[in-house]
């Protein structure tokens, strides 16, 4: 059974920093990407940052430059480090893994950035 379990959300003031980790049981980290996405309220969920199995990455246009996502094949974790954060980066934030058609999903942690 697949599992993917985030930690490290919370509330921090803006131009702060948080850091999210993403602990993956029941798959391989050789075989899938790991994404963050992330779902404020009244929205859709959108994606955040992404990185393959080769290590090549992807952020959308509104983080890049304040965010960085990596992960710890040994460790099976993904991570991403969000700096600078500001109000609009509010969110539950959601660890995702690709695996040819099968998805899966971590429960979700919320980032409140105020002041």
């Amino acid at each position: 059974q697949v599992q993917l379990v985030e930690s490290g959300g919370g509330l921090v003031q803006p131009g702060g920093s948080l850091g999210l980790s993403c602990e993956a049981s029941g798959i391989s980290p050789r075989i899938y990407r790991m994404g963050w996405y992330r779902q404020a309220p009244g929205k859709q969920r959108e994606l955040v940052a992404a990185i393959t199995i080769g290590g090549r990455k992807n952020y959308a246009d509104s983080v890049k430059g304040r965010f960085t996502i990596s992960r710890d094949n040994a460790k099976n974790t993904g991570y991403l480090q969000m700096n600078s954060l500001k109000a609009e980066d509010t969110a539950v934030y959601y660890c995702n893994a690709v695996f040819g058609s099968r998805e899966y999903w971590g429960q979700g942690t919320q980032v409140t950035v105020s002041s």
